[in-house]
């Protein structure tokens, strides 16, 4: 690389920003994060780590809230995370108190962006290594979804997924997301719950949800209620597997 990856501010000469994908990879290495958005909620999902024994669990969130109708989830530096959190939630506050209006979804989005951006292009910092998920209602109540990257650059979904085996958890919502399977609020739950468990072992006590729904504030799944959901999962995959069996068998003979 000759050095190309020492300085934030210097392209290498075919075009790459080796700090904002060194990151990237740091992304990679967080907790799964996936955000489904249904027809009237919006779903947050992680992966939560097992936290020491005598460790306050209260303390070790992945999902946080930034104004009474905005959530975040992020994968990557927890210690990143909680400083643009404290900015975003700040800009929420002064945005309403100067134009008298909640802050929008793609506004508070772009301006994490934004603050992400500046950090890729300023000698003596280094990239955010975080992706964010946030999720929320616009005034018009309509749900949205967006992602953010340590580039700055971000996008609009339907649904997503950040950090460790992103990509696995991606490819099972492109084949099982529909407007049919999103239509109602377990339908949302359980769709997020189950793209997880393709990657997360261990059941619900390893999951952490959060549900935001028209004209409520957030509500975190409790883990009895998790289990629920992952019991229903666990036995639709043990139904396909048995009848993708007495298939095979038909087939054979």
């Amino acid at each position: 690389m000759s050095g190309y990856d020492r300085a934030i501010t210097m392209f290498s000469p075919d075009g790459h920003l080796f700090q904002v994908e060194y990151a990237q990879e740091a992304v990679k290495k967080g907790s799964t994060a996936v955000g489904v958005r249904g027809n009237n909620v919006v779903v947050l999902g992680v992966e939560k780590k097992a936290v020491a024994k005598l460790q306050e669990d209260r303390t070790v969130r992945k999902i946080c809230q930034l104004d009474d109708h905005v959530l975040m989830a992020f994968a990557g530096l927890t210690a990143d995370a909680r400083v643009l959190i404290k900015q975003a939630r700040v800009e929420c506050q002064s945005h309403k108190l100067t134009v008298e209006d909640p802050v929008t979804l793609e506004y508070i989005t772009r301006y994490v962006a934004s603050l992400k951006q500046r950090y890729t292009q300023s000698n003596g910092r280094r990239p955010f290594g975080i992706s964010c998920l946030i999720t929320g209602f616009d005034n018009d109540k309509t749900p949205r979804l967006y992602q953010t990257d340590p580039s700055g650059t971000y996008h609009e979904w339907k649904a997503n997924a950040i950090g460790r085996n992103a990509k696995t958890v991606r490819e099972f919502l492109e084949k099982n997301y529909t407007p049919e399977n999103v239509a109602t609020e377990e339908q949302t739950v359980k769709l997020a719950i189950k793209a997880l468990l393709e990657v997360v072992q261990s059941g619900g006590k390893n999951l952490e949800v959060a549900i935001m729904r028209e004209d409520s504030k957030l509500s975190m799944l409790e883990v009895s209620e998790i289990e629920k959901v992952v019991a229903v999962v666990e036995k639709e995959k043990e139904e396909e597997a048995a009848t993708k069996k007495k298939e095979s068998k038909s087939e054979s003979k």
